[in-house]
């Protein structure tokens, strides 16, 4: 499917293209609409990050937005929520890479918040409360799993968080799918909303090692009456449930608002781990490369203003695909023929290039529109 020697524009728009819907149960065969056009206008505007309406707008030879949201509306029902979401965590693995190791791999496990502001009740029901962010506390959101393998990130697992959903079961299934694909995680690393005791006494129970953010409360007690002295230590603590723990406690000096120095202490937990605490922080640190997926995400998420809560996490969905396809294509072919571990020329084949691509290759299969009719009156004042 993809060439050996050279990567163009419409080998990555048929890389994404066949990615999606080897998995996507949409089957068109309408008079002017069919699944390929569906799926290349979808991947258009995830990749202009702009909406369906927009994207075939653009495109000469193409069915009205209205007809193709229809079709996305009959396949996307808010009853097979859970059965679109085997479908794309099945087609996030499609990107893993043939030489990659599945085993001792470290893993970084977040959520992410897009921010919602309607009040349909269909709507309400999916989203889920949280601090106040982007003039909104009300978001649509995902878990995922994000596996760090050399220059590789992937997300390999996702989940679509409902309100209604503890914690420890969302973890449990994200673990559960990085099982299916036979990858064993060495270290994981948490976000600190995975903090509570059930999450806490599972990792133990299963003596999986890891590292949790550990969020500083209290006022005089709680994790906070720990950040005392001059240094980073590691002590046991005991959270008010009889979890027990080791925490290690980070001291940094960080510039203040009246630009002198004050300390600043971060918290972490520690599983199955007996590390130095400037080990723990700079380890730690490679879990915003999952933030950095975010950010790519963001890039490439199709926008709507649909009704239907479905359409809003395939469109999330979507966009960790896309990311992935990048990640993959730019392993197999921006590598460096030099000695030593295999690493990437990260400048040969950025992000944005990868977009672009998509882009082009899109607009030139269906045609973009390069003019408008001006009207008669305006004629005169063209020229």
């Amino acid at each position: 499917m993809i060439p050996q020697k050279e990567l163009n524009a419409e080998a990555i728009r048929k890389f994404s293209h066949e990615m999606l819907k080897k998995h996507v149960p949409l089957q068109v065969e309408g008079y002017r609409c069919d699944t390929d056009m569906i799926i290349d206008v979808l991947l258009k505007a995830s990749a202009e990050n702009s909406s369906l309406e927009a994207a075939s707008a653009d495109l000469e030879q193409v069915a009205d937005s209205n007809t193709m949201r229809e079709y996305l509306n009959a396949v996307l029902d808010i009853e097979k929520l859970r059965d679109q979401e085997g479908e794309m965590n099945a087609a996030l693995a499609e990107s893993i890479p043939a030489r990659m190791q599945r085993t001792q791999v470290e893993v970084a496990i977040d959520f992410h918040d897009e921010p919602f502001y309607g009040k349909q009740e269909a709507l309400c029901k999916v989203t889920v409360s949280g601090q106040a962010k982007k003039g909104t506390t009300h978001f649509v959101r995902i878990a995922t799993a994000y596996v760090i393998w050399k220059q590789v990130r992937l997300t390999l697992a996702v989940r679509y968080v409902l309100p209604e959903e503890e914690t420890l079961a969302i973890l449990k299934f994200l673990l559960q799918r990085l099982q299916t694909l036979g990858i064993v995680s060495r270290v994981l690393y948490l976000d600190k909303g995975f903090a509570a005791g059930p999450v806490i006494r599972y990792l133990q129970a299963q003596h999986q090692p890891a590292i949790l953010a550990c969020p500083i409360r209290g006022k005089d007690g709680g994790t906070r009456a720990m950040c005392k002295g001059r240094g980073s230590y590691a002590t046991p603590y005991t959270f008010t449930d009889g979890t027990q723990v080791t925490l290690a406690l980070k001291a940094q000096l960080v510039p203040g608002k009246n630009g002198k120095r004050r300390r600043k202490w971060l918290a972490f937990i520690l599983i199955e781990l007996d590390w130095a605490v400037d080990k723990v922080h700079n380890q730690y640190r490679r879990r915003f490369g999952v933030e950095c997926s975010y950010r790519s995400l963001r890039r490439v998420r199709a926008t709507t203003t649909s009704r239907n809560p479905t359409l809003r996490f395939f469109l999330l969905s979507i966009g960790l695909l896309l990311v992935n396809a990048w990640v993959f294509l730019r392993w197999e072919f921006a590598r460096l023929n030099i000695p030593g571990p295999r690493q990437v020329n990260l400048l040969l084949f950025r992000f944005h290039r990868f977009i672009h691509f998509l882009i082009r290759a899109i607009e030139q299969l269906y045609g973009a529109i390069m003019s408008i009719p001006s009207h008669p009156l305006a004629q005169s004042v063209i020229y």
